[in-house]
């Protein structure tokens, strides 16, 4: 005699159900750790104008304009 044991399909798709929402956190919480532990920043690299060396080079020229 051959016995059959099922869980029935509401325990089935709850069980699924929690899965899909551990899947969902889990891959909130890697994508929010790699965006907020990456390195690079726009701003560091960001040039605010000119540097001493393009002060060096047109120093004379705008001593030669002035009156």
């Amino acid at each position: 005699m051959t016995t059959f044991a099922s869980t029935s399909p509401s325990r089935l798709a709850s069980q699924h159900h929690a899965l899909d929402l551990f899947a969902e956190l889990r891959e909130f919480w890697r994508e929010f750790f790699v965006k907020a532990l990456d390195p690079y920043r726009p701003e560091r690299h960001y040039m605010r104008g000119p540097g001493p060396a393009w002060r060096a080079k047109h120093a004379a020229s705008s001593n030669l304009h002035s009156t």
